[in-house]
C-alpha cells in the first residue's frame, strides 16, 4: 500500500439489489478472510457486476502516482496524458467520510460511512485497519 492509499482489499461479491433504483445496485462483500464486509452503492451501467465476483477495493487520499496531496483541485485538475493511480482501476469515485461508528462494547471493530455524491459505502472491520479512513475526503477506486 502506497502513502496515499488508505485502505485496500480484495472481496467477494456476496450480494446483489438492483431492487430500487434503475441503474444503481447496492453490492454487499466479504473480504478472503472475513473480517472485513461492505455495502456500496454503484451505477451498474458504468461498472455490472455479478454475485461471486472478486473485487479489489482501494481507498485513497489522493489520485497522484507520488502521494502528492491534491490540493483541491481534484480528479479535474488532472492534465491531459497525466498518469493517475485511476488509470489502473475500473470505476473510481470521489467521496466524503461522514461518519464513524464504534458498537457499544466492541471496540475492536469499526464502522466507517462514505458518500461518493448519493452513492454510499458502508464498510465494518478490525479498527486497525479502517482507522485510516478519518481522512475527509477521498477516492474509492474498484477493479476485477
Amino acid at each position: 500500500m502506497g502513502d496515499s492509499q488508505l485502505y485496500s482489499d480484495t472481496f467477494t461479491l456476496t450480494e446483489i439489489n438492483d431492487q430500487k433504483y434503475d441503474r444503481v445496485s447496492r453490492l454487499k462483500g466479504n473480504n478472503e478472510n472475513g473480517d472485513t464486509e461492505f455495502t456500496l452503492d454503484v451505477n451498474t451501467e458504468l461498472f455490472p457486476c455479478n454475485t461471486g465476483e472478486h473485487l479489489s477495493l482501494v481507498i485513497a487520499s489522493t489520485l497522484s502516482l507520488d502521494g502528492t496531496k491534491d490540493d483541491g483541485k481534484g480528479w479535474r485538475g488532472v492534465s491531459r496524458g497525466e498518469q493517475t493511480l485511476a488509470d489502473e482501476y475500473d470505476y473510481v469515485c470521489h467521496g466524503k467520510v461522514y461518519r464513524h461508528q464504534f458498537d457499544e462494547g466492541d471496540d475492536e471493530n469499526i464502522k466507517v460511512y462514505i458518500s461518493f455524491g448519493g452513492l454510499l459505502l458502508y464498510i465494518q472491520g478490525p479498527y486497525r485497519k479502517l482507522t485510516p479512513l478519518r481522512v475527509d475526503y477521498v477516492y474509492l477506486l474498484i477493479k476485477r
